[in-house]
């Protein structure tokens, strides 16, 4: 076994991100096939006691004290720092190591593990403060509502098992911003969620696509509800050498929190509504379609399409699922955005005919990150546009 799990550390620690990805995924299909029922049943049933766990490790600031200090702390020390009971404290860290979040180095004495120190984090504190408190009530509903409407392909906002669960009437976009310990722990959420990783301007080829028909007046790069800036600034500052206006769309009380940088605009503007940059040589969206059925993004295409120039060209910034093989990452996303929103994460097949429907071509597909499949789905009019 030690062989094996040496040799498992090998392929890691030698191969690239694909490869560790690979390797995870290998397994978790091993682990699946040699397991009983029992093993299978104990496994998934306890997963929200799992993710309770660590909302609780959290909530009393575990992790934190743990990863301050590599060496070991005991019951008694943690409980006086906590304010937890000693016996409760026990039981809960027990727990935890159980499954690793915490290392048992000996009787009522714990240490930092791998899992304590990425839970120390407070951008992935974010994450189970949004997963737990924000959906985790969304998706208790899940079963009930789709029983109660008869398994529906959930497509309409004000619709789903959200509403039902929050006993709200407004969809889920309205209800985090009237609720603003919800949307912190989003945005925060969402920051953490991709810092490090690839984005499209590791792969797409700016400079090659903008060689012609650019001047200091033609709008260069439009982010349609780009929040607060992050992905026109990240352009700016890797192309500060090409002509041309580089804009933030979105809505005013988003736009109020947006980054300060030289050489971007910010523009209020509702994608629901016709584009009021016309002629711009790239209209860029990043994660918009996925918040919404196709029947709204087809609305917001059409817009685009309307102010687009014959060399513009769409760049929709989504995560292209495979036709088949899913990856559990995307599919557990796919789940999320059809229980919160009437949306979905689509396959190639459902982007293409999204586009086509829409009266474009998908000129090309460039994919960033191996396990999501992050990609530019480069999207340019079918036929000529007005200018």
């Amino acid at each position: 076994m030690e062989a094996l799990t040496q040799e498992v550390r090998r392929l890691v620690e030698t191969g690239d991100e694909k490869t560790r990805k690979e390797v995870l995924d290998a397994l978790s299909k091993l682990r699946a096939s040699i397991e009983s029922p029992d093993d299978t049943v104990q496994r998934i049933t306890f997963y929200n006691m799992q993710l309770a766990g660590i909302r609780i490790g959290i909530d009393l600031k575990l992790f934190e004290l743990l990863a301050q200090n590599e060496g070991p702390h005991t019951v008694d020390e943690l409980s006086q720092k906590t304010g937890a009971n000693p016996v409760f404290l026990a039981r809960l860290l027990r727990y935890l190591a159980s499954y690793y979040a915490v290392e048992e180095v000996s009787k009522d004495t714990f240490a930092a593990s791998r899992i304590s120190k990425t839970f120390a984090v407070s951008g992935f504190q974010a994450a189970v403060g949004h997963m737990w408190n924000n959906c985790g009530q969304i998706i208790q509903e899940l079963p009930t509502w789709l029983r109660e409407n008869n398994y529906p392909d959930i497509q309409d906002s004000m619709k789903t098992p959200f509403q039902k669960a929050l006993n709200t009437d407004v969809p889920a976009f309205i209800y985090m911003q009237q609720h603003p310990e919800a949307l912190a722990y989003f945005m925060e959420h969402m920051m953490a969620n991709r810092a490090g990783m690839p984005t499209f301007l590791d792969v797409y080829p700016v400079e090659e696509k903008a060689a012609t028909g650019l001047s200091p007046k033609r709008a260069l790069f439009v982010d349609i509800g780009g929040g607060i800036g992050h992905q026109a600034v990240a352009f700016k500052q890797r192309y500060p050498q090409l002509e041309g206006r580089v804009i933030v769309q979105d809505l005013p009380q988003t736009l109020a929190h947006a980054i300060q940088s030289p050489g971007v605009e910010t523009q209020a503007y509702d994608f629901f509504t016709p584009q009021v940059v016309k002629g711009a040589k790239f209209y860029y969206l990043r994660n918009i379609f996925h918040d919404w059925p196709d029947h709204k993004c087809r609305e917001i295409i059409k817009n685009t399409l309307d102010a687009m120039a014959p060399d513009s060209a769409l760049l929709i910034d989504e995560m292209v699922l495979p036709n088949s093989g899913v990856h559990w990452q995307q599919a557990q996303l796919d789940m999320l955005m059809m229980t919160t929103l009437g949306a979905r994460e689509r396959t190639e097949e459902q982007w293409y005919r999204l586009v086509e429907e829409s009266g474009l071509t998908i000129s090309k597909v460039y994919t960033y990150t191996a396990s999501l499949r992050d990609s530019i789905i480069e999207v340019v009019p079918t036929s000529p546009a007005k200018a």
